[in-house]
């Protein structure tokens, strides 16, 4: 969330940052709240100290053995009934109050453009794309090759849902080996963590409670809220692996990959952008994360660049680097690039890595703090998230991109060694 000082000293800083969004604030509002809030908090602190006050009195005179008198125990339940009336308005204020930072989006930074995707900046450009594709599309492709299943997974688990089969399940198994090596290898802690999690795991990655409705709910609560869902993706697992603690500083970077499932309720359709494995309600994925201090965390954001791109490279892909506009930026985010790679048939790019910096606002969520190594007054950390990559999006390009006039598909040299064949068909 963002920091409630920021928000009181600097309005019209906080007000611009979001209209990049498109988000307007009632800041005004916010801080005429904020003002109630305060100000019952300081009246409750000041009943509660009186309370102590008289409550010692009347045990003190207990002690040496003389009753209060009826003026004192009057003053007590009075002062009782008081607390009791202004512990109840401060807690509908505090509601109030933390609902309306729950529902704000983190501050784009200062570089970031406003507006929506059509405001997203190209970085640079690598390879060049096939003019005048005239080979088959990846759904045919995967077809005919017999990797992918869409009816059989289509009759097992309903629209959105696929199989791989044979030498696309081995290539499915490859990516995500080759994945996790280069990034073990890299210094990153392989962790495989759980795939149902609890509402304040979702609530610390800023998905909930705004998002709540777009995941898959194992288990809701009365008030419908999910206090178990499948993970959407490793990063809301990951971002609270330390989730409540105050690490030591000499401690950080702390550098994670996680492969897991991800799962999501949206999905494809009849169009051909939607077709194949490109969108789905299951899709693999290994995901990068950093926990960093603050000075760090920009070169931390470029060193995970750095790593999605490689693995794209080294796959032989023609790809591009966006930088996101702000109105295309996940709101738990300030500043993202985006990974995407060149499908031929659709004469598009199509993303398979983002490479995210939420500065503090997940940590401020989470209450994860580092204490400095010199001493001093513990601060926030910064967290980082990056796509290592998304499978189910590189599998057609990789099909597109290597195949060949007789229909087969030249498979990447880095993935060999993991037990596909050199050519599929």
């Amino acid at each position: 969330m963002l920091d409630v000082t920021l928000i009181r000293q600097q309005p019209e800083r906080v007000r611009e940052a979001l209209r990049k969004r498109a988000v307007d604030a009632d800041l005004p509002a916010f801080l005429a709240l904020d003002t109630r809030f305060r100000e019952a908090r300081t009246v409750v602190e000041r009943l509660r100290g009186e309370r102590r006050r008289i409550s010692a009195e009347i045990a003190l005179r207990r002690r040496a053995g003389t009753a209060a008198d009826d003026d004192l125990r009057a003053t007590a339940t009075a002062l009782a009934d008081q607390v009791t009336e202004a512990e109840a308005e401060l807690a509908q204020l505090a509601g109030e109050h933390q609902r309306f930072l729950d529902a704000l989006p983190n501050l784009p930074d200062d570089d970031v453009v406003a507006g929506g995707k059509e405001h997203n900046e190209v970085v640079r450009v690598v390879g060049t794309p096939q003019p005048g594709f005239t080979g088959r599309d990846h759904v045919q492709l995967a077809q005919d090759l017999g990797l992918v299943d869409h009816r059989r997974g289509t009759a097992l688990a309903g629209n959105g849902h696929w199989i791989y089969r044979g030498d696309g399940a081995a290539l499915e198994w490859a990516l995500l080996n080759h994945f996790l090596d280069s990034h073990r290898r890299a210094g990153y802690e392989f962790v495989l963590p759980p795939h149902l999690l609890t509402y304040e795991a979702g609530y610390t990655a800023g998905q909930f409670p705004k998002f709540a409705d777009e995941v898959f709910v194992v288990e809701a609560g009365e008030d419908g809220r999910p206090e178990r869902f499948l993970l959407p993706t490793a990063e809301t697992a990951l971002v609270n692996l330390h989730r409540g603690e105050t690490l030591d500083e000499r401690e950080l970077p702390l550098k994670y990959v996680a492969y897991t499932p991800c799962y999501r309720k949206e999905s494809g359709s009849h169009r051909t952008a939607d077709r194949g494995t490109l969108r789905g309600h299951q899709f693999n994925k290994v995901e990068l994360f950093q926990f960093a201090r603050p000075e760090d965390s920009d070169a931390a954001q470029f060193e995970l660049l750095a790593r999605a791109e490689e693995l794209v490279a080294g796959l032989g892909l023609h790809y591009r680097v966006t930088k996101l506009a702000a109105g295309d930026i996940s709101p738990a985010q300030a500043k993202t690039y985006d990974v995407e790679v060149w499908l031929p048939s659709l004469g598009a790019y199509t993303e398979v890595s983002s490479v995210s910096n939420a500065r503090e606002y997940q940590a401020r969520r989470g209450g994860i703090r580092y204490r400095p190594e010199g001493g001093g007054k513990a601060a926030y950390v910064h967290t980082l998230n990056a796509s290592g990559l998304a499978t189910s999006r590189l599998l057609p390009a990789i099909l597109e991109q290597h195949q060949r006039p007789d229909g087969t598909v030249m498979v990447p040299e880095a993935l060999r060694r993991w037990g596909v064949p050199d050519l599929l068909g």
